[in-house]
């Protein structure tokens, strides 16, 4: 049997998730309910699962780095399982025998058959989650006999965040090529999941598609930064207005807004305007804090300049 990592393609070092995603992906493409007109494909397909065997126990995947096991999960240097002997090779024990382990392709579908001490059933769970529930309900069927569905996809899509406050459509692209037009509702939260009906993965066994759900992310704006359900924003503050005081301009989602600034406002000062930020999960907003940074003039003030001259000569 060949090395059980070179089965599943995946490297010496890969994790266990690694080691699962490996197999899901293989096991929907060998199996011999998908591989009928391949006379090898039970062949393939044990071979597939006994790599997994392998590689998805973590003691046994630890024996069989250090050299105890060889790639079939036989003791290297024994005959039969313990109590078998010294001796050249291995035997592999009758039918009936405890640690005796097959698999069937029978009408029932694929199942793993015999009572190991290392059966705990995975198998059975991996194959029925592939393939909608194939084991003992008939070959090539799902749960109730109907062909096994496609697999469900999610797709993230970036939301212009005053699409989030007010609603409205964004444009999606489906696994099949299609695009379509979803509608945002008013006050969606980030996370946000929405059905589109056999929308997914096409069916590797000729059922229905999976579903695709479209989930809501919060796209980068030009103006905001986000801070959990708050925005944080910087606005521009004349010179004037910070020394004596005045009213200034804050954009929010909902367009500008006026906001007081006292005298003697400094550069850095934030001031939080209550339910200006994002939607929250229980229909209140987060807040907008705006922060002011002290702008001089584009073009250059003789007065201004002439002002600062006397301070600072004054000053010395």
């Amino acid at each position: 049997m060949r090395d059980p990592y070179d089965i599943l393609g995946v490297a010496r070092n890969a994790d266990q998730n690694d080691i699962k995603r490996a197999f899901r992906k293989l096991a929907k493409k060998l199996h011999p309910d998908a591989n009928k007109d391949n006379p090898k494909a039970q062949d393939q397909f044990a071979e597939l699962n006994a790599a997994h065997e392998i590689l998805s126990d973590v003691e046994k995947r630890g024996q069989f780095d250090r050299g105890e096991i060889d790639a079939e999960g036989k003791p290297r240097g024994f005959e039969g399982f313990p109590g078998g002997g010294f001796g050249r090779g291995f035997r592999r024990p009758p039918p009936g025998d405890a640690a005796y382990e097959s698999f069937s392709f029978g009408p029932e579908g694929a199942r793993r058959s015999g009572h190991g001490p290392h059966d705990a059933g995975g198998f059975d769970d991996v194959i029925a989650d592939i393939l909608g529930g194939l084991g003992g309900r008939g070959r090539g069927r799902g749960a109730g006999g109907e062909t096994p569905r496609g697999g469900d996809v999610d797709i993230t899509v970036p939301v212009a965040l005053e699409r989030i406050v007010e609603g409205g459509s964004v444009k999606v692209h489906l696994p099949n090529g299609r695009v379509v037009e979803v509608k945002i509702p008013a006050g969606a939260v980030e996370g946000h999941r929405m059905r589109l009906k056999g929308q997914g993965e096409p069916s590797p066994f000729g059922g229905a598609p999976g579903d695709a759900y479209v989930v809501v992310a919060y796209a980068p704006h030009r103006h905001f930064r986000i801070e959990g359900t708050d925005l944080r924003a910087d606005v521009a503050l004349p010179l004037a207005d910070a020394v004596l005081g005045g009213k200034v301009r804050v954009p929010t989602l909902g367009g500008e807004v006026s906001l007081s600034v006292p005298a003697h406002t400094q550069s850095g000062r934030t001031f939080r305007l209550r339910g200006k930020g994002l939607p929250k999960a229980d229909g209140s907003f987060g807040d907008l804090l705006a922060t002011m940074r002290i702008m001089l003039p584009e073009a250059p003030d003789p007065h201004l300049e002439e002002l600062m001259r006397k301070r600072r000569d004054g000053a010395g």
